[in-house]
C-alpha cells in the first residue's frame, strides 16, 4: 500500500464513529387547530413538551455497512415506508462517501400513538448524522429538510419545550417550563393506518381565517401546581374527533381522570396516547402502578415532561 493510501486509510478510520441519540416522546400539552389552509394542511398552535422516558434510541455506526435494523418491544409494529430510510435517502447525497453508515433503532415507544415517535426517531437520526459527519455539505438546509419529512420533525429535532405554530414549522423555545410529573397511557388497541387523516376529516375544521389574530401561548408559571392550573384553561381540539376514530381513548381519559392525584388528563396529538399531570413524581409513580394493575394490556409510563 502506498504512503498516500495508508494516510487515506488512517484518516478514514479516524472519521469512523458510533453515535447514539435518544428520541424522546413528544406530548402536546395544548393543541388548538386554527383552521384548514387552501392546500389542505391545518394550522395549529401547540405547547409541546418532551418526556424524559421511555425513549427510543438511534445508534449510527459510520464504520459499518449501510442498512437499518429495528429492535425493541415495538419493532414489529413498524409497517410501510420507514421514515428513517427517507432521512438516509435525502441526506446521503450531501455526505462525503454517500453513506451515513449502519442505523439501529431500539423501539420502545408505541407506533402511531400521538407522541411523535416516528418523527422523534427521524429527528434523532438527523442529529446523529450531523454529529458523526461534521464534514457534510455546509449548504444543507437542515430545518427545511426536517419539515419535508413531517410536520412534527422540526420540533423533535430540538426536543425541548416549544410553542409550535403554523403547520409545525414556526417554533419558539419555551424557557423555564417547570418539570411536570406525568403518566403516559396508551391502550395498545388497533389503530387505522390512516388514523391522523381520519381524525382531521372528522374534525371538519373550517377554512383558515387569515384575519384571526395569532393565539398567545400559555403563561409559564414558577410552580407545578400553578402551571397545571394554567394548562386547564386550554384543550386539545382533536379529542372529540379522535375518539370517533379510536373509541378506546374515552376509556384511557376516564382511567386517568379517576387516578388519585391526577390534576389534568388530556389527549396528546391525535392519540390514542393520553397523559395525566400530577403535582409530584411520587404521585405519578403511584398512579401508574395502580393503572398497570387495572389495565395490564395497556402501555403505561410514569415520566416527567419538560
Amino acid at each position: 500500500m502506498s504512503l498516500n493510501a495508508r494516510i487515506a486509510n488512517i484518516q478514514g478510520q479516524d472519521r469512523m464513529a458510533i453515535v447514539v441519540e435518544t428520541a424522546r416522546p413528544k406530548v402536546n400539552l395544548t393543541l388548538a387547530i386554527r383552521g384548514r389552509r387552501a392546500d389542505g394542511y391545518h394550522e395549529l398552535a401547540s405547547l409541546v413538551a418532551f418526556a424524559d422516558g421511555p425513549v427510543d434510541r438511534i445508534t449510527l455506526d459510520t464504520g459499518a455497512a449501510p442498512g437499518i435494523t429495528v429492535t425493541g418491544p415495538f419493532a414489529n409494529a413498524i409497517e410501510g415506508e420507514n421514515l428513517l430510510q427517507r432521512v438516509l435517502d435525502r441526506i446521503a447525497p450531501h455526505l462525503r462517501g454517500g453513506s451515513p453508515g449502519q442505523v439501529t433503532l431500539s423501539k420502545h415507544l408505541p407506533v402511531a400513538a400521538g407522541v411523535g415517535g416516528g418523527s422523534a426517531d427521524a429527528a434523532a437520526l438527523m442529529r446523529a448524522i450531523r454529529r458523526a459527519h461534521p464534514d457534510a455539505d455546509p449548504h444543507v438546509d437542515w430545518p427545511a429538510l426536517a419539515l419535508s419529512l413531517g410536520a412534527d420533525v422540526p420540533v423533535c429535532v430540538a426536543s425541548t419545550a416549544t410553542w409550535m405554530t403554523g403547520i409545525g414549522e414556526t417554533l419558539s423555545a419555551v424557557a423555564a417550563l417547570p418539570p411536570l410529573p406525568a403518566v403516559l397511557v396508551n391502550p395498545l388497541c388497533t389503530v387505522p393506518a390512516d388514523k391522523t387523516a381520519r381524525v382531521f376529516r372528522a374534525l371538519a375544521a373550517p377554512l383558515l381565517d387569515d384575519a384571526k389574530p395569532p393565539l398567545p401561548p400559555p403563561t409559564i408559571r414558577e410552580t407545578v401546581p400553578a402551571q397545571i392550573a394554567e394548562l386547564t384553561r386550554y384543550r386539545n381540539d382533536l379529542t372529540a374527533a379522535a375518539t370517533t376514530v379510536v373509541p378506546a381513548i374515552d376509556n384511557v381519559l376516564a382511567a386517568l381522570e379517576a387516578s388519585d392525584g391526577c390534576r389534568l388528563a388530556r389527549l396528546s396529538g391525535a392519540g390514542p396516547t393520553a397523559f395525566g399531570l400530577f403535582e409530584d413524581r411520587a404521585a405519578a409513580e403511584a398512579a401508574a402502578a395502580v393503572l398497570r394493575s387495572q389495565h395490564p394490556g395497556w402501555w403505561i409510563a410514569a415520566t416527567v415532561l419538560g
